[in-house]
């Protein structure tokens, strides 16, 4: 009973100082609670010009305080007429530097990614979220001040054959290089009192992402809202569309909706 009041406690004073950081579409250099466990049910989708949408359930435990796991599997009428499953994908976050105040850090990360996909390959973007097999592996900074929290990530994707035979086509590039601009700012409660308050968040990020030697490049807007009720459970909305786009992708122009349910301590 004492662990879990403490828990509690902790959440109540960390989490408004630092959900502004749980950007939509990226992942901040920070990690989740030290042996909390995270369930995520998430849906894309666009009109281009049917409608086609991709669920996916993730997984995220937090190993410590310096790293982080997630596993995911998908499943979309992206590439046929009736929902399939796609595949999976393993994620881990290494936190390696950290500097902290109150309502104050800056801390910066390593990141990999890994996706098994058993899909066809008829678009050039690179991307492990049900579309392509292969790995990624990047950086990521984050700088939180009171509400403003802001994020930079670079990565690099190289993408291998599919799963079933689905081999890269001729023109597809094998590689690319990713990058991300993210920032959040909590804009409820103005006085935080306790740890049942709705917090809302909003969110501007740029997503973009390059396939060298071929021509072939991309950077999106993504304007979202968050609420965050009794501080373990989150409600993400985002749309991303394209500033400019010479890449052929199912990306550009989708929504994103999520929930996900936190359990802090459970081990």
């Amino acid at each position: 009973m004492k662990t879990i009041f403490v828990t509690l406690w902790l959440v109540a004073v960390i989490s408004p100082a630092f959900s502004q950081e749980l950007y939509i579409n990226t992942e901040p250099a920070s990690n989740m609670a030290t042996h909390s466990l995270g369930i995520r049910i998430e849906n894309q989708g666009y009109f281009n010009p049917s409608y086609k949408d991709r669920t996916s359930i993730e997984l995220m435990f937090g190993a410590n305080k310096n790293l982080m796991l997630h596993g995911s599997l998908y499943a979309s009428d992206y590439y046929q007429p009736n929902q399939h499953f796609e595949g999976g994908s393993v994620y881990a976050k290494y936190r390696f530097f950290s500097v902290d105040s109150v309502q104050s850090h800056f801390r910066g990360a390593f990141f990999v990614k890994a996706a098994a996909i058993n899909n066809p390959v008829p678009y050039q973007e690179i991307s492990l979220e049900g579309d392509n097999s292969g790995v990624q592996t990047g950086v990521v900074f984050t700088r939180l001040i009171h509400k403003l929290a802001i994020s930079v990530s670079e990565s690099y994707v190289r993408a291998f054959p599919n799963t079933g035979d689905f081999a890269i086509p001729p023109g597809n590039s094998h590689d690319a290089l990713a990058y991300t601009l993210s920032a959040g700012y909590l804009l409820f409660p103005r006085k935080y009192e306790n740890y049942n308050q709705v917090n809302l968040n909003i969110y501007a990020e740029l997503l973009g992402k390059n396939n060298p030697g071929y021509g072939q490049s991309y950077l999106d807007v993504a304007p979202g809202l968050q609420l965050i009720i009794n501080s373990f459970i989150r409600v993400d909305f985002a749309y991303r569309t394209p500033l400019y786009n010479d890449m052929v992708r199912s990306s550009a122009n989708t929504y994103l909706l999520r929930l996900e349910y936190n359990l802090f301590n459970v081990f």
